[in-house]
């Protein structure tokens, strides 16, 4: 089997909303299994429509997206499902469902179309996903009770009742603050080192993908401009070109951290 076909990947993807506005620029890329990788980048840059085409919500244009070395085009939603998740940054449930009937709902891929069933292996699987996001503690809630990282807690535990070897988190941390985002960030850390779950998660924050990844993918204007392990993908010249800034990467306590400034030659057109 072709070395990039395994696992979940992309190559020579070119997708566009319009025929004559290419988005994603042949673009190819292999998601490292067994860790975690941060998609960053500018707003506008095509990490987000990347992430789609990975999803199989957008089609491309051209390209393909393989897991397993099968293009997902073939692959029946239900059964890709069983293998990758996906979390949004904004869901939406109905009020009044309680955290455990939505979790359960991660296990629809399993199930007859015509009924819930309730199989000890659902059972467990539903288990063990409230159980890995510390949300057991209130499954008999409804939704709207909630704060928004438990919420998002919630989704992860949806997710992780499909029982997936891949997540995909799309900017989950947008809307939290930042407790809440350490604290997701955290349980996605844990969910890859003790689990053996692949991830893939789109980031806005720099310092946090430097905190959390193993491997960092950089885009500006739809195409791939670094990707590797953090080391050799956080510089201060690489960020200085995706994000349009002046990039100072300091030390404090032994960790690496970016501090950013605007570029004061910078022109409307560069943007």
């Amino acid at each position: 089997m072709d070395k990039m076909k395994k696992g979940l990947c992309v190559q020579n993807l070119v997708f566009g909303y319009e025929v004559k506005e290419t988005i994603i620029q042949d673009v190819s890329l292999q998601v490292a299994p067994g860790k975690i990788t941060a998609l960053i980048g500018a707003n506008g840059c095509g990490k987000s429509t990347l992430f789609q085409l990975f999803t199989g919500r957008l089609k491309p244009a051209s390209g393909q997206v393989f897991y397993e070395g099968k293009n997902i085009k073939y692959i029946k939603q239900r059964e890709f499902a069983k293998s990758v998740a996906v979390v949004h940054q904004y869901n939406t449930a109905p009020a009044d469902i309680t955290v455990r009937k939505l979790v359960e709902m991660g296990r629809t891929p399993y199930q007859n179309l015509l009924a819930y069933s309730h199989k000890e292996s659902d059972k467990d699987a539903v288990e063990r996903a409230l159980m890995l996001t510390n949300t057991k503690e209130f499954e008999n809630r409804m939704m709207s009770q909630l704060s928004g990282g438990q919420k998002q807690r919630v989704w992860m535990a949806m997710a992780l009742a499909q029982e997936p070897e891949i997540l995909l988190l799309d900017e989950i941390t947008t809307y939290l603050d930042i407790h809440y985002q350490i604290e997701l960030l955290s349980l996605i850390q844990k969910l890859n080192r003790e689990q053996g779950i692949t991830v893939l998660m789109v980031l806005h924050d720099i310092n946090q993908a430097m905190e959390y990844a193993d491997e960092i993918v950089v885009m500006k204007k739809g195409q791939i401009i670094a990707a590797g392990n953090v080391e050799n993908v956080i510089t201060e010249e690489i960020l200085d070109e995706a994000f349009l800034v002046e990039t100072e990467i300091v030390s404090v306590g032994g960790k690496k951290y970016c501090l950013f400034s605007g570029k004061n030659d910078l022109q409307v057109n560069d943007l």
